[in-house]
């Protein structure tokens, strides 16, 4: 095997140069004069040559020396090589026969090379000065190439991020991949060749498994038809096929991209949902040069809130946390992305005396409240903090905005408040009884809006399965037949405006959420996004069902039903009428929370919310006549 030193020296490169220089001009003469000609001959054509020969190496050497194209190494030789490598050997042909025509005029009425020796001089120089180039470039790919089983790839994206992954791939000395082609969805090029390689079609991934046993399919595009882009990630999961992604040309180090930098497949791209199209008009408009208070700003719904909120041309947006490090870090993240004032407030919306200074302080006129407990097993076994943080906190920010005049009141509420079988979920119902019941004072407008889980938010699912992954295993799912509706931070958020500007007061929206994924499910195909194998490399383990879990989560309860708005995503819950009274019942959980009973205050919670039967759970026996 042919070994070669980490650099060669560029003596040796200058004098390989010159070799190829003379081999040139020596054959161009022979195919002068067809590679057969008499001693006679060739003797009057050197006492000819022979005055200019010194002058022929002499400009060939200043000539590449001043263009460095011995300064490259020639194991990366790139287009920019052979950009320099051209413009030098053409110079150095102009300059030949400016000298020829000078001599001819001037000395000794020779030209320095006939014409026609000058032309194939050039040709052949810049081939075989080029062609040395790749030829040990290729030399040395092959003698420090992986001896790893050669994984085989296809690139899905034929464009330019297309271009750059192969290019990157083929550079990689370390890795073991060998591009073997391209998926893309348009037919226009599916059956072509690209930089020599076949253009496929998604529909052929199964036929090219089969026949040359694909082992990864990396994704090279930017704006991908997020349905088409499920398909095949669902496509080579069935043919256990990995996936990998092309980051963001924007996080690639130094503006160039790496093998490294490549990244598993977020799950939520399975969602296969296309982007929300916004009334960015009536939402523009409505929040221009609005004060803005976003509760439970550095969680999962809130941040992603705030970040949308950016985009827009308010007075003041008002961040609202009592986690001090979170909301450290969120400011640390966003504030240099705001045209307009930031506040970062730490404080807990359970406190009054707090809620009602910020009011006071800061007048805000439509208000997003985030700020909840949301986990079901906590709050099962902890129902009075349930109520103080998610009915009365809700209450005292209701209160407060309607004493100080807000124009808008948008409540993030959970499909878990749905024919309720936890404490959480009553307690978020109870929250949405009070802000419709309170818009019947017609001075603020009191929005709820509904959805299910969302992915990769703070304790959902996603992150404890892939810290489990990172872990080894297992991966512990409550039950098989499990299953909830998901969507991601984006969507939530995105949608979450959009009925902030269609709203009116006293509605319920609820998202198109899809369909329901099997929690299952959901699990082996993280097992497989990352690279691993169920059963080989990790385990699933079921548990049971958690105190106060559904198997199967709603968006609408029994007596409700749905009227459909503008938006195809967005529908209005019509809801039970609230009892007259209800508002004095909530009012009466507060001093149940001093007492600490946890019968009792459960207790008062089913007679408010009378669909609420626990599932799974101590308070069970509350539900039995």
């Amino acid at each position: 095997m042919i070994q070669f030193r980490a650099r060669t020296p560029r003596w040796i490169i200058v004098v390989i140069d010159l070799a190829i220089a003379a081999f040139s001009l020596a054959l161009s003469y022979l195919i002068r004069f067809d590679l057969n000609t008499d001693l006679v001959t060739l003797t009057k054509e050197w006492e000819i040559l022979s005055k200019s020969i010194v002058f022929y190496f002499l400009v060939k050497f200043v000539v590449f020396y001043l263009f460095k194209i011995h300064k490259g190494l020639v194991r990366y030789t790139s287009t920019q090589d052979l950009r320099r490598i051209l413009l030098a050997t053409l110079s150095c042909t102009l300059i030949f026969l400016v000298a020829g025509m000078s001599r001819k005029i001037f000395l000794d009425k020779f030209y320095l090379f006939p014409m026609s020796i000058l032309i194939m001089e050039f040709i052949f120089s810049l081939c075989f000065v080029s062609g040395s180039r790749f030829v040990i470039k290729l030399l040395y790919l092959e003698s420090i190439k992986s001896k790893e089983t050669v994984e085989r790839v296809l690139i899905y994206g034929a464009g330019t991020m297309g271009m750059i992954t192969k290019n990157t791939i083929g550079n990689d000395t370390r890795n073991n991949q060998v591009v073997v082609g391209f998926i893309d969805d348009n037919m226009k090029l599916v059956g072509n060749r690209i930089d020599g390689l076949p253009v496929y079609s998604p529909n052929q991934l199964k036929s090219l498994q089969e026949q040359m046993t694909i082992g990864k399919v990396i994704i090279a595009i930017r704006n991908t038809n997020l349905l088409k882009q499920q398909f095949l990630i669902e496509e080579c999961l069935n043919l256990n096929v990995g996936v990998q992604k092309v980051p963001d040309p924007k996080s690639w180090v130094n503006g160039e991209f790496s093998t490294k930098q490549l990244s598993k497949v977020p799950i939520d791209a399975l969602l296969g949902r296309t982007p929300i199209q916004l009334n960015q008009e009536q939402l523009t408009s409505s929040l221009k040069g609005k004060v803005v208070l976003v509760t439970g700003a550095a969680g999962s719904i809130g941040s992603g809130l705030v970040r949308e909120l950016l985009k827009y041309d308010l007075k003041k947006l008002i961040l609202l946390d009592q986690a001090e490090s979170p909301l450290y870090d969120f400011e640390n993240e966003i504030k240099q992305a705001s045209t307009f004032d930031l506040e970062f407030v730490i404080g807990d919306v359970c406190e009054k005396s707090r809620m009602d200074k910020i009011f006071n302080t800061f007048h805000p006129q439509i208000i997003f409240h985030a700020a909840a407990y949301k986990h079901v097993p906590l709050m099962e076994t902890n129902p009075s903090e349930a109520i103080q943080t998610n009915v009365m906190g809700t209450k005292n920010l209701v209160d407060l905005a309607l004493q100080y005049n807000s124009e808008k009141f948008i409540f993030i509420s959970t499909d878990k408040a749905v024919n309720p079988s936890n404490v959480m979920g009553a307690s978020k119902r109870i929250a949405e009884m009070y802000a419709q019941q309170s818009n019947a004072n017609n001075t603020c407008q009191f929005i709820t809006t509904r959805f299910g889980n969302v992915l990769g938010s703070n304790g959902s699912v996603i992150p404890l399965f892939q810290k489990q992954i990172d872990q080894g295993g297992p991966v512990t799912v409550t039950d098989e037949r499990i299953t909830r509706f998901f969507m991601t931070i984006p969507e939530a958020c995105q949608l979450v405006l959009e009925a902030f500007v269609m709203g009116k007061g006293g509605e319920i929206f609820v998202f198109d959420m899809g369909d329901s994924v099997k929690i299952i499910d959901l699990a082996k195909k993280m097992i497989q996004l990352s690279g691993l194998t169920l059963d080989k490399d990790i385990s699933i383990q079921f548990t049971g069902l958690r105190p106060g879990e559904k198997l199967y989560e709603e968006l609408l309860a029994n007596e409700e039903n749905t009227q459909k708005t503008h938006h195809p995503k967005i529908l209005i819950a019509h809801s039970r009428e609230n009892e007259i009274d209800v508002i004095q019942k909530i009012n009466a959980l507060a001093p149940l929370f001093d007492l600490q009973d946890n019968d009792e205050m459960v207790k008062q919670m089913k007679l408010l919310v009378p669909e609420f039967i626990s599932n799974n759970s101590a308070f069970e026996k509350l539900d039995e006549p």
